[in-house]
Order: C-alpha cells, then sequence, then structure tokens
C-alpha cells in the first residue's frame, strides 16, 4: 500500500476537496451519492462541507477504507448486508439502512429455453444438471484451469457454459474438439456472454465464479448455488470476505486457502449428485438477496433529498 505513487495520490487529496467544494457550491446537489473508493472521498468530504445530504452505500460485506472514513460525516448509511452494520461507528449505525446491491432487473427475468435456442445447445442433456462457469469479463486463467483439470470428470456429471474470456476461449474449443464425441455436445466454451447471460443464469443450476460484491448480488437475488472461488488480489481481501460469509451461512460453497482441482471437485460432487442439496443452497442464497436494493436505494436517498441538510 506504501508507495511514491499513493503518497503523491494522498497528498492531492485536499486539493481534489478544494476543486469538489467549489463544484458542489456551483451545482447545489440536492444530494450526493457515493459508492466507495479514494475517488469518492473528496466529493463526498466537500458535500459535508457544503451541508449537502450525503448518503454512502457500501457494497461489500466488509467496509473499505474510503466508506469507515465517510461514514463519519455521512446524512444516511446504505449497506448490502445486515452483518456491515456492527462494523459501522456507533452514531452511522443509526443512520444506516440495508438496501442490498443494485442488481440490473433484466438480469432477474431470464428464460432457459431462450438460452438454449441462442446458443445452440441441442445436444445438452436435459436430464443432467447445468453448469455455469464465469471468470468475469475478462475470465480468470485460474478458473480456466481448475475447470480443466476436471472436465472429462464434470461432463459426465453435467453440461457445462464455460465462459473463459476472449484471450483464452480458442484454447478451450481446442479442449473441446478433443473430448469424447458422448461428452463433447455437453460443453460449450465462450468467450463472453452478453445480453444472453440473463438465460443461461436461468438455465443454470451450478455456477462456479469469484466473488466480487456485484457477482454474490446477482447470484444471491436469484437464489443461485455456487462455488465461489475468491480473487485473492482483491483490494483488502473483500472477495474472499464475501465467500466466506455465504459458505458459513450455506448459500454456497466457497474455496478459500489452497485452491486445487480436488477442492473444486469436492465442492461440486454433492451439488450436482443432489437436486435437494442444489435445492436448500439456493433457498439459502435468496434469504440473502435483495432483487430489490435498486428500489430500496434510490428511495433512501430520494428521502435523503427530500429531508435537506445534515
Amino acid at each position: 500500500m506504501l508507495s511514491w505513487a499513493n503518497v503523491k495520490d494522498m497528498a492531492r487529496v485536499p486539493f481534489g476537496v478544494f476543486q469538489a467544494v467549489r463544484a458542489v457550491r456551483t451545482f447545489r446537489p440536492d444530494v450526493v451519492l457515493a459508492t466507495g473508493g479514494y475517488v469518492a472521498v473528496p466529493v463526498s468530504l466537500a458535500a459535508w462541507v457544503c451541508r449537502r445530504p450525503l448518503v454512502v452505500h457500501e457494497q461489500t460485506v466488509r467496509l473499505g477504507l474510503a466508506n469507515r472514513l465517510l461514514a463519519r460525516v455521512a446524512t444516511a448509511m446504505a449497506v448490502s448486508s445486515a452483518s456491515t452494520l456492527p462494523l459501522l461507528p456507533k452514531r452511522a449505525r443509526e443512520r444506516a439502512v440495508v438496501t442490498g446491491n443494485p442488481v440490473r432487473p433484466e438480469v432477474l427475468a431470464g428464460h432457459a429455453e431462450k438460452a438454449l435456442e441462442v446458443l445452440g445447445l441441442d445436444a445438452f442433456d436435459r436430464d443432467l444438471p447445468t453448469v455455469y462457469v464465469t471468470g468475469g469479463a475478462q475470465g480468470a486463467a485460474q478458473i480456466n484451469q481448475l475447470v480443466g483439470d476436471i472436465l472429462l470428470w464434470l461432463l459426465e456429471r453435467a453440461n457445462v457454459i464455460h465462459q473463459s474470456g476472449p484471450s483464452a476461449v480458442t484454447g478451450m474449443q481446442t479442449t473441446a474438439e478433443a473430448l469424447p464425441a458422448a461428452l463433447r455436445g455437453r460443453y460449450l466454451p465462450v468467450g463472453f456472454v452478453g445480453a444472453e447471460l440473463p438465460d443461461v443464469f436461468a438455465l443454470a443450476d451450478v455456477v462456479i465464479s469469484r466473488s466480487g460484491a456485484g457477482t454474490i448480488a446477482e447470484l444471491t437475488a436469484l437464489g443461485l448455488p455456487s462455488v465461489l472461488i475468491p480473487l485473492v488480489s482483491s483490494a483488502g481481501g473483500e472477495q474472499a470476505h464475501n465467500a466466506r460469509h455465504l459458505a458459513e451461512a450455506g448459500a454456497a460453497s466457497a474455496l478459500l486457502g489452497e485452491v486445487t482441482a480436488t477442492a473444486l471437485r469436492e465442492a461440486l460432487e454433492p451439488l450436482l449428485a443432489d437436486p435437494a442439496r442444489r435445492q436448500e443452497m439456493a433457498t439459502k442464497a435468496r434469504e440473502h438477496g435483495r432483487p430489490d436494493a435498486g428500489d430500496r436505494l434510490v428511495d433512501l436517498v430520494l428521502d435523503r433529498a427530500g429531508a435537506g441538510g445534515h
């Protein structure tokens, strides 16, 4: 964390606050919404100096460094999970609302049959569960390697849609071509999943993914069983905390510590073999989901705007 570049950035913060105060005084917003990160600090402090209502939204289970600071001056704190409340300063806790983390409405409105049609999945075995593997828009080399290591075992038990990232898709397609003919039709490697994502989610019985705040919000809002593989380098270990939080509640399975192909197989096996186990995890995931989070956050922002200053 301590580097010359970071020191220079910290030295610029007071000047950023000065610029932000000038902008806020000129624009005179009815309310300011901050979602964390160092870029939110100058404008948020400017809102406080100018006595404009400030709503701070924490997307993760733990408080980020910026939001830990801003919680002390916020008019209202919006958090994604009730487990975040005890982490807030006492005064901020009294002004906190559990809104959840907003997800795009279209993500909640997918159709499984449409995914089969659009992606040409005629060879999928509908008697088997479908696993959706994703490493995010750019893919994840770690997840690709783990899935590749157990692919034959996995395809004997499930259909697989594997979003590997644009840079890895050619290699995964080569792997697909080398599969036994009986298994080849159950595996679809793709570089990127775009507009069809809601339909892929609707088709999926199990998801293998990272555990960023946005992903967690989608999986829980949909009530999808998942095996989470946190990005170790995420800021403050955020993804590991997200994954551990859900795993401890039985709302997901998480690979923490040393991540191996064997560990992934052991996490998947009970979910693929037992529909009741999947349903139990889906129910617990849904208990943590807030599909109406966007509306809740909007209502809070508008309420603070209508309430005026501090």
